[in-house]
């Protein structure tokens, strides 16, 4: 079953509220969602106290030209890999001067997996620095928009579950 728009609001809400009471502010780099991390953070109203803004890098080059991604790793890893997301997080803290950021990479589908990154493989990082980042994998069925939905909520658990913790 996809995740619906009223548990994306509500995780949503979850951040917002907390991202408020710390006080922090937060940037995203996308590829696959597409920015869908950043629209659901700015549904609601006020959310500029607290986002900063969001870059969708859907392409290899932009993910090198926005966020300085490496050639190495895009080459050695591939766009959909723990290196690419750390570096997509420093890049945007480096570009935004938030507290926080996240990144997401992955293969939604229908095409473009493989038998190491079959379609539903995402990679997602968080992280305050370079140094505090925090990534992880994660492997969701089903189609295109069911794999975007689940990494859109996993992004925004994550990220909610994570600062809670630092």
């Amino acid at each position: 079953m996809s995740v619906s728009d009223s548990r994306l609001a509500d995780a949503g809400g979850w951040l917002g509220d907390l991202l408020e009471h710390q006080q922090l502010t937060i940037a995203t780099a996308e590829s696959c969602t597409g920015g869908w991390v950043a629209k659901v953070l700015t549904d609601r109203a006020g959310s500029s106290a607290y986002v900063h803004g969001g870059l969708v890098t859907y392409s290899n080059e932009a993910k090198h030209d926005l966020l300085g991604v490496t050639e190495q790793s895009l080459r050695e890893h591939g766009a959909v890999s723990e290196a690419v997301v750390r570096e997509m997080v420093a890049g945007c803290l480096a570009v935004t001067r938030v507290d926080v950021a996240v990144a997401i990479s992955g293969v939604a589908g229908p095409g473009g997996g493989s038998e190491d990154k079959p379609v539903g493989t995402v990679w997602f990082a968080w992280g305050r620095s370079a140094s505090d980042t925090e990534a992880v994998c994660q492997h969701f069925p089903g189609d295109r928009e069911a794999v975007r939905r689940e990494a859109v909520l996993f992004a925004l658990l994550g990220l909610r579950r994570y600062l809670d913790e630092s």
